[in-house]
């Protein structure tokens, strides 16, 4: 395994400070924005799209500081009921596994999306519930006449282009859970898989070392998000899991992102390591910073020495003693 950075956290520095940042801390991967929620301060897909010398000299750099790229991250909603914004992010997403495919970086990150409830709404419509009935309709809808067709076509460019996608199971979209991944995997086709992020597994009630069983089996891990999450059982009984609070109301928020090891023991993120292992992910830990009690050096050096302390480097050879 190797330890990276999802590098939007130092989206106020130029590429080259921000890559001396985390060669300073001894990572070996960046995980970087091309558009979208992530921005794109490291990454501008049009200039290396269209030059061989750019694209060449942005590898050099990275290569002389050890560095390589985990993953590009094209956040957004490609099945937004907003047409201006879906065809933004389609575009954007299309565009990255371009620059991905040229670049030899194998992942592609970024989210499901969130369709409308039918074909003249122009709001999102997250359908979590089977009663009113009009949610499983919306839900079919959404599937069926959006999710799919979409990530139908993206399979097929993946194929052409030589690139896996990390879909992030984020609340708020239709792919937010193992069983959704899995869903849209078997639907969609295999170079669609997961980034798994365990943050949002804690807030939704699911045990990562279980998620990581049922996704590892199925080879559907691409990448993965190192964010802890605290949950607050006080305020859980006032507002439940899916809390509209502002993420900086944190007093009373029923759960808040947090740097590793500040929401869940080392011994669970030990165990999640271990679950990786044991399901055959050997890839990146690309730390995420959101916690709103620490400053990004602080919460970012915080995560860096916790994931050192228990990271798998090795291959474990054979068992000598049996």
């Amino acid at each position: 395994m190797k330890l990276g950075v999802f590098t939007p956290l130092f989206n106020d520095l130029s590429f080259d400070d921000m890559i001396n940042r985390v060669a300073e801390k001894g990572l070996q991967m960046v995980e970087i924005g091309t558009g979208g929620s992530p921005g794109k301060a490291h990454c501008d897909v049009d200039a290396l799209l269209a030059s061989s010398d750019a694209r060449q000299d942005y590898l050099a750099k990275l290569a002389d500081k050890g560095l390589e790229i985990s993953a590009f991250s094209a956040h957004h909603n490609p099945i937004s009921p907003k047409p201006a914004e879906a065809k933004e992010a389609d575009e954007l997403l299309r565009k990255t596994i371009k620059l991905a495919s040229l670049m030899n970086v194998p992942v592609v990150n970024g989210f499901s999306g969130v369709a409308g409830g039918n074909e003249t709404d122009t709001s999102v419509n997250w359908p979590v519930l089977p009663w009113p009935t009009d949610y499983t309709d919306i839900y079919h809808y959404q599937w069926e006449k959006k999710l799919i067709p979409y990530w139908k076509d993206i399979n097929q460019v993946c194929d052409t282009a030589g690139v896996k996608i990390g879909i992030e199971l984020h609340g708020g979209f239709l792919a937010h859970t193992p069983y959704t991944m899995l869903k849209l995997r078997d639907a969609a086709g295999k170079n669609i898989g997961c980034n798994l992020d365990p943050s949002h597994m804690w807030w939704q009630g699911i045990d990562p070392v279980g998620a990581i069983k049922i996704l590892g089996r199925e080879k559907a891990i691409h990448h993965f998000h190192a964010k802890d999450t605290y949950l607050d059982q006080e305020n859980i009984n006032m507002y439940g899991l899916t809390d509209m609070q502002p993420y900086s109301d944190v007093q009373t928020r029923s759960w808040t992102f947090r740097s590793v090891g500040c929401g869940h023991s080392m011994d669970e993120w030990s165990a999640i390591i271990s679950a990786l292992r044991l399901y055959n992910y050997d890839y990146v830990l690309s730390i995420e910073h959101e916690d709103p009690l620490m400053s990004i050096d602080e919460g970012f050096s915080r995560a860096v020495t916790n994931l050192q302390s228990i990271m798998i480097k090795d291959q474990p050879g054979d068992l000598w003693w049996a």
